[in-house]
């Protein structure tokens, strides 16, 4: 064989090689149907472990949360035990992708470009962004933020993308998990914490000397479980339970059994969607 054609063998090898270890190239084998996951047991749900109220691990070291509580039931009517995995903001699409979980649903807000990687189903929780800051010093406009300053964000949440976007002049200080984010802030490495407005509002009230100075930026979102790209039938069977649970107040329910402490009865109609349709949306998933 000529060098030349030894080279072209070896790349092709090589790209084949590569093409062969992508999430795109296994889409149809990185994650299991519908039918597979009862004749398995057990479904694999990515939660939030360190995220209160929504997803987190309670002293008994049983899962708690808004975010769990949908879990619990969506397993209950699938007739399956629940494996939950602790997931971060930045992993969740690629615990997706590589069939680590069947589902996520640890505060997913819908994006297009996330669109574009998972399918999100019908939604059940608005949510916006919003901004918190110490009491003494508030943050009411970014326009209050210096050149020196800097902001905190946890990466690959939709306020890192939205800063990054729209204000690249805005310095972030970026964290992997929600606790470190919460603790670097509560030690001062930083004027202010953006994040969802439903995370900012609950430290803000269970948290004294903070204020959230910008309860809402940038446009109105919503929350919803994901799965993997193409899972057509495990998809499918979440629509429809999303809707038989809105037909019963589920989400409701879950809010005063999750969410009433943190956030009180004047907010559980605003960020409450039951059966999938949010005000002004469509009724089809995303």
């Amino acid at each position: 064989m000529r060098k030349n054609q030894i080279v072209a063998a070896v790349t092709a090898i090589t790209l084949g090689a590569a093409l062969a270890s992508s999430p795109a190239a296994f889409a149809d084998e990185a994650f299991r149907t519908l039918d597979e996951i009862k004749e398995s047991g057990t479904i694999n749900i990515g939660v939030f472990s360190d995220k209160s109220p929504f997803g987190y691990v309670d002293e008994n070291g049983d899962y708690q949360g808004y975010d769990v509580y949908l879990a619990e039931r969506l397993g209950e009517d699938l007739g399956v035990d629940i494996n939950y995995v602790s997931t971060e903001a930045a992993n969740r699409i690629e615990y997706l992708q590589t069939g680590k979980v069947d589902i996520i649903l640890a505060n997913f807000t819908v994006t297009e470009e996330r669109a574009e990687e998972v399918d999100f189903a019908l939604p059940y929780m608005n949510v916006a962004l919003g901004v918190v800051s110490p009491e003494d010093a508030v943050i009411e406009s970014l326009d209050d933020i210096g050149e020196d300053d800097q902001v905190i964000v946890i990466s690959g949440t939709t306020a890192e993308t939205y800063l990054v976007k729209n204000n690249p002049e805005i310095k972030l200080q970026k964290y992997d998990a929600y606790a470190e984010a919460k603790t670097a802030f509560e030690n001062g490495n930083g004027v202010a914490w953006a994040n969802d407005n439903t995370e900012v509002i609950a430290f803000s009230i269970e948290n004294e000397g903070y204020v959230v100075g910008i309860p809402s930026l940038g446009s109105a979102d919503t929350i919803a479980p994901a799965v993997t790209k193409g899972n057509e039938t495990l998809l499918n069977w979440i629509n429809d339970e999303i809707v038989a649970l809105g037909e019963e107040n589920f989400f409701h329910a879950d809010y005063e059994a999750t969410l009433l402490d943190t956030y009180g009865a004047d907010y559980e109609d605003t960020l409450v969607i039951e059966g999938g349709v949010a005000a002004g949306a469509e009724t089809e998933a995303e």
